[in-house]
């Protein structure tokens, strides 16, 4: 049964919701102005942000050495998180009650991961971007029941990259994101070492994982309707702080972009319309530096990049309109005509010195299409897949261990959709027929795909077989995922 679905005017609720935002009454008659007459009216709130919050910055989780693995031990739980004034907001989180922390690896290194559930109901952990088993995936098949413990294994190969993990459990995943499940999942190796970039965690290398929100007047968390893509909320989090301001002590500062949001899209800029540099994407290291004035980052998307400060100055990163290829009507009930103040950089008077950024990144080694065969076709439509929902208990295709495989991904329908494919990372060969732009070049595991536009895809399959238990591929705006837009698939032995 679908959610019941709601139009979102500027009623009492969101003049409570910008209001914690620290939006005057001028401002927010202005905006209930912008109401449209049949639909959502656009957010903006540049200038309207009362930046006041030193940002969180995730702790890096412990681990211990056993038995030549490095174990890392997180909890999933309940509790109660002043996210916004007004009052403390009921939310999970991971070894915490919002949010998680960010795990870090290194390639090669073997690793286990205890996940112990003290919710009250069963939830998962799945590691997003990454090549693994797949019984430690952590899909919808690898359910923890409240009171168990989950102990996934497995070595950890694959290059330097920025991922993350998130609650999968079939259809609850929207609201388990939601409510606070998640964190930064960070791999290291000896090439992006050896580079000469910005990697002092927490100092000069920031994760910044954006999500939106909607709280009421006590500073609850409000799980609002669905219409179109998903729920949309107008305060936006970063590291689960509310009007975050990120103190800059370095001439070069890497921010580790992530939308974890569960439907919104950001097309990330700077107030001063600056331009910063693009280093890697969803699987690591671009080849060379891309520079970049706008990135738009669909939910489950990453994006590094470096920002070059001067001493005292106050920059914005904001999330500008974008276009993904709808109607006017769908655009508005996207989120994609909203324009949101997401956090303040503060530059300190004095700044540690920067060498130049390399002008040679990763040495990305991308299958061979000739390799690839037939094309495998996925056709995108109303919460179906090739014209099918979700079913558990159905595999939707097989592919042999260590194969190389061209995928043809096409959005018959008239509303935004990504696509995310578990284990793989995947080079995009076009879009709409024509070459990728530079930021969408590098290794990804989600992309983009407009309506009425093919996306097709190479990728190189895991070795790693497994007749039994799958991976999914589908759509990562979450109500959509939720109400059956996903596929299953095997790797099995050639």
């Amino acid at each position: 049964m679908s959610a019941p679905t709601q139009r979102f005017g500027l009623n009492r609720r969101h003049f409570l919701q910008l209001s914690t935002l620290g939006l005057g009454i001028g401002a927010m008659a202005t905006l209930a102005g912008c109401a449209g007459s049949d639909g959502r009216e656009p957010l903006d709130t540049v200038g309207q942000v009362d930046f006041r919050n030193p940002l969180h910055v995730p702790p890096l989780a412990p681990a211990v050495e056993k038995d030549g693995q490095r174990v890392f031990d997180l909890v999933t739980e309940a509790g109660q998180t002043e996210i916004v004034s007004g009052g403390k907001a009921d939310t999970w989180g991971v070894n915490g009650a919002f949010l998680g922390p960010t795990l870090r690896v290194r390639r090669g290194e073997e690793i286990r991961i205890n996940v112990s559930n003290a919710l009250d109901e069963p939830t998962t952990l799945h590691w997003h971007g990454m090549r693994l088993p797949a019984a430690a995936d952590g899909g919808p098949h690898q359910m923890v029941e409240p009171g168990a413990t989950w102990s996934p294994s497995w070595t950890i190969d694959q290059p330097a990259a920025t991922l993350w993990y998130h609650p999968h459990p079939h259809g609850q995943t929207e609201r388990h994101v939601y409510k606070g499940l998640g964190g930064m999942f960070l791999i290291d190796d000896d090439e992006e070492t050896a580079l000469n970039l910005p990697r002092d965690y927490g100092v000069d290398d920031i994760p910044l994982i954006v999500q939106d929100k909607t709280f009421s007047g006590n500073g609850q968390l409000v799980e609002t309707g669905r219409i179109g893509v998903g729920m949309l909320g107008g305060t936006v989090l970063v590291n689960g702080t509310a009007a975050p301001v990120l103190d800059v002590v370095a001439e070069h500062t890497r921010l580790r972009l992530l939308n974890a949001s569960s439907a919104r899209s950001y097309n990330f800029g700077f107030s001063d319309d600056r331009t910063f540099t693009m280093i890697a994407s969803d699987g690591g290291l671009l080849t060379a530096p891309a520079p970049l004035s706008r990135i738009m980052l669909t939910p489950g998307e990453r994006a590094e990049i470096i920002v070059t400060a001067v001493p005292g100055e106050t920059v914005t990163l904001r999330s500008y309109s974008q276009d993904l290829g709808v109607s006017n009507a769908r655009a508005a009930e996207s989120g994609s005509l909203d324009t949101l103040d997401i956090i303040e950089l503060q530059a300190a008077s004095v700044l540690m010195p920067a060498a130049p950024i390399p002008a040679k990144l990763g040495s990305a080694a991308y299958p061979d299409p000739a390799l690839a065969g037939d094309m495998q076709m996925f056709q995108l439509g109303d919460n179906v897949i090739n014209s099918k929902h979700m079913d558990m208990d159905r595999i939707d295709l097989e592919v042999k261990a260590g194969s190389t495989q061209a995928w043809a991904v096409f959005n018959a329908h008239n509303q935004p959709h990504n696509f995310h494919i578990h284990d793989v990372q995947f080079q995009i060969l076009t879009v709409d027929n024509k070459p990728p732009p530079p930021e969408l070049a590098g290794w990804k595991d989600t992309v983009y795909v407009p309506p009425g536009v093919t996306v097709r895809l190479l990728m190189q399959f895991g070795k790693l077989a497994d007749p039994v238990v799958p991976y999914m591929y589908h759509c990562h705006l979450l109500w959509h995922e939720d109400m059956g837009m996903m596929g299953q698939f095997l790797v099995v032995d050639a």
